[in-house]
């Protein structure tokens, strides 16, 4: 059987050898200006995300609400770590409060920026929610916990998905807001809005999970 093997990786190698590279399918230039011209954004990937595949960006925000409540669900009946190690080496928490500041700056200039170029909400969102992790790290989870009670980071999360989802219902029974001039940063109609939501939801939505797992898992 070994020689079978063998064999079929010679055959298969001679192949690749002799058989030339099927040349690629070349996209079709005229369907990504088609998008661009529907949704009003240069970011073709925004636009089919955000208008021509709306449903399917709806059910992952829907899908991210529920891992965020199964994580809930399934730490509550645990026990909470009754004590929480952070890291105390100055160059660590210099390197980690660093990396959240550049994180923070990329999610945002991502949520701003991302129906004009490559990036958008998801891609957002996970840089915010990088940068609220490294802070995680080197910060007090008390500490951690009562900024997101003060600010009822909860509340706005559950906020921002139903304001998704009804400017989501709006775009798809057709209403849809002025697109501008293409290339601006006001422009684009309500892409850019949802963009922006749904980096909110991701960016509290991890925030949410890194503060479960450090109560229930600790962080080292």
């Amino acid at each position: 059987m070994k020689w079978l093997y063998i064999a079929a990786g010679i055959a298969l190698f001679i192949k690749f050898l002799i058989m030339p590279n099927a040349s690629a399918a070349v996209l079709d230039q005229s369907i990504v200006a088609a998008v661009v011209q529907d949704s009003g954004v240069p970011n073709a990937v925004s636009g089919i995300i955000f208008r021509n595949r709306l449903y399917d960006t709806i059910f992952e925000v829907i899908v991210f609400t529920i891992a965020i409540m199964g994580a809930q669900f399934l730490l509550s009946n645990d026990r909470p770590f009754c004590t929480i190690y952070q890291f105390t080496d100055q160059p660590s928490i210099v390197l980690a409060q660093l990396g959240a500041t550049i994180a923070a700056i990329v999610g945002i200039e991502l949520a701003i920026r991302g129906h004009l170029s490559p990036g958008g909400g998801f891609a957002a969102g996970v840089a915010g929610g990088t940068a609220i992790g490294l802070v995680a790290m080197t910060s007090s989870s008390h500490w951690m916990e009562s900024i997101y009670q003060r600010w009822h980071t909860a509340t706005w999360e559950k906020v921002s998905v139903l304001v998704f989802i009804v400017l989501a219902v709006l775009t798809l029974i057709g209403f849809e807001l002025p697109h501008g001039e293409l290339g601006t940063l006001v422009s684009g109609g309500v892409v850019p809005l949802l963009n922006i939501l749904v980096a909110i939801k991701v960016a509290l939505g991890s925030w949410t999970i890194v503060l479960i797992f450090i109560r229930y898992r600790g962080l080292l």
